[in-house]
């Protein structure tokens, strides 16, 4: 957090998600703007944020190690450049990922084909946190509704985020999308939270989105 220059945004929202490390802490004694979630899931933490952002723009971000702060101006600069969604991919060229593992790497290439060949688009990361998008995308998108993830929340007892979904509606949508290239690091620590019932949720959300909101 403290590698993020003030002169790159307009204002940060730290949301905590019940930690027990000292992070909440760190983040209220160095002046960040801090939520506590109360709804468990990393969607409902974009959600719970949603009220308290005042910009036009909105970058999520992973304070783990595993963004790299610096590459904030270049997709900043996208989006000054007309873009409706810039992704910081750790796929395009010159990036490398050192946080995934062989299953996960092919994971997240082979459900990026898969959105680029059903929806036409062009992305090199489908799946990364680390994006800025326009705000109003959100409710345009129905992002924040929480039809758009039945049944397969209830199905498979996982609550989803909205990354995927943003993607492939921006893409139905035909968006300008770009993206920048950024390496992804290991994580600071914890482990890389990936259950087979939230892949099994997203590639069945792919395919309703074939047929469904249009």
């Amino acid at each position: 957090m403290p590698r993020i220059r003030s002169e790159w945004v307009d204002e940060i929202i730290v949301v905590d998600g019940g930690s027990v490390d000292g992070s909440a802490e760190y983040a209220s004694n160095q002046g960040y703007r801090l939520i506590h979630q109360q709804r468990k899931g990393l969607r409902y933490a974009y959600v719970e944020a949603l009220p308290q952002i005042t910009g036009d723009v909105l970058m999520t971000f992973s304070p783990d190690g595993n963004c790299i702060p610096e590459r904030i101006p270049a997709a900043i600069d996208k989006i000054k450049q007309g873009y409706d969604m810039v992704i910081v991919s750790r796929y395009a060229d010159g990036a490398r990922s050192d946080d995934d593992s062989r299953i996960t790497a092919l994971a997240n290439r082979v459900f990026t084909l898969t959105i680029n060949i059903l929806f036409r688009g062009q992305y090199t990361d489908s799946l990364g946190i680390f994006r800025a998008y326009k705000t109003d995308l959100i409710s345009a998108l129905d992002l924040d509704k929480e039809a758009s993830y039945w049944p397969w929340e209830s199905l498979f007892k996982k609550t989803m985020s909205w990354e995927t979904l943003l993607s492939i509606r921006a893409a139905k949508r035909r968006l300008r999308v770009a993206d920048v290239p950024g390496d992804e690091p290991c994580r600071i620590g914890g482990r890389r939270p990936l259950h087979v019932r939230w892949g099994f949720a997203y590639i069945l959300q792919v395919f309703q989105e074939v047929f469904v909101w249009r």
